[in-house]
């Protein structure tokens, strides 16, 4: 199968992109953490095989992660607190990540569902907060931020509805930036960032859409998501029992584009073009944009729920700088370095920053 690299610059006149085919290269090593990490290897081995067994492995590998019951209470306790010790929370720690933050500048990478917004179970009705999309705007004005979701660019924009961000959509493959002029960005006359690495796939994702469509109408509560450079097919509102019928669906119409993807998320099915290309590639994409990919006084935060921000997550531990954020309530292995529990502290956290960015502006200002 052919993989395709990604070359951008990024000059005061635009972007430029050069794409091309490289060789095949060995994936990447497994992050670190193992609280669950070996049993997922384990499965996503198996999906090597074929036939029934295939399917059985990819409906463990579903289940593994989103878990439908929880763990015994003794036991899930005993995790949690060994899993906070290497990924304390962002909000208990947060004296420590400024001092670790002095002297560089932050810029800030947010998901979108489960991290800005809950989860629910219709997708079309994942709406922010107007306390959310408040401190967000506030946020903005502070640090350089950036959307970063699996989600259609265009819907997030019109569930976030701030045109001072940047956006990255579907997974990166659709990035845009501020509609307008901003302190990060001298050039009064810059025009939005436009990069799409993977616009010759987009005939092929509307033909496999309309299929995937037409497949899953037998499994009650499947959703079928066009998200433009890549599908989603949601099953949260499906019955854990008819897991591998949407499997098998899902595998039939896959078998015939081996130039397409499968990935997992939180109840979700993911289906993208198989260019090298990720949230972890945005985020170097959007910090090449702003002038900061080479510089060491830069300090990129990310957060997010999902396990397609682990990209991001290893890209900064890679990279030395910054750090990342999770945002879940049971122990996951991650790369990310800190944890929140849920969007409303993720809120709480944002807030912080702008009162410590507000309060250190005035501090400098009285000298």
């Amino acid at each position: 199968m052919t993989q395709q690299n990604v070359v951008v610059s990024d000059t005061k006149s635009g972007v430029s992109l050069t794409v091309f085919p490289t060789p095949a290269q060995k994936k990447p090593p497994a992050a670190p953490g193992g609280y669950i990490s070996i049993s997922r290897r384990r499965v996503l081995k198996n999906l090597e095989i074929n036939g029934d067994q295939r399917i059985n492995a990819w409906v463990e590998s579903m289940r593994a992660s989103s878990p439908t019951h929880l763990k015994s209470a003794p036991s899930f306790s005993q995790e949690q607190n060994s899993w906070i010790l290497h990924h304390p929370s962002a909000l208990d720690m947060f004296d420590q990540i400024i001092d670790a933050s002095k002297g560089k500048q932050i810029v800030m990478f947010l998901d979108y569902d489960g991290t800005l917004s809950p989860i629910v179970e219709d997708p079309d009705r994942a709406f922010m907060s107007h306390s959310m999309r408040k401190t967000v705007r506030k946020l903005a004005r502070c640090f350089p931020t950036a959307i970063v979701t699996g989600r259609c660019k265009d819907k997030v924009y019109n569930f976030v509805q701030l045109a001072e961000l940047y956006y990255a959509g579907s997974h990166g493959m659709d990035i845009k930036g501020p509609t307008r002029s901003s302190k990060y960005n001298k050039d009064s006359k810059a025009e939005a960032i436009l990069f799409q690495p993977a616009s010759d796939f987009l005939p092929m994702i509307d033909e496999v859409y309309q299929q995937l469509v037409e497949k899953t109408k037998s499994t009650p509560g499947a959703m079928v998501e066009n998200n433009k450079f890549c599908l989603s097919v949601h099953f949260r509102c499906v019955d854990e029992k008819k897991w591998s019928d949407l499997a098998r669906q899902v595998k039939s119409v896959l078998k015939d584009y081996p130039k397409l993807r499968l990935t997992q998320g939180r109840k979700v099915l993911e289906i993208r073009p198989t260019i090298k290309w990720d949230k972890g590639k945005a985020l170097e994409f959007l910090l090449e944009s702003l002038g900061l990919a080479n510089c060491s006084d830069v300090f990129p935060v990310y957060i997010g729920d999902d396990r397609s921000d682990e990209d991001a997550f290893k890209k900064l531990r890679d990279r030395g700088q910054g750090f990342g954020i999770l945002v879940s309530k049971f122990p996951k292995d991650t790369s990310a370095s800190y944890s929140l529990q849920e969007p409303n502290e993720v809120m709480s956290f944002l807030q912080r920053l702008v009162e410590w960015k507000h309060m250190s502006q005035r501090a400098r200002s009285r000298v």
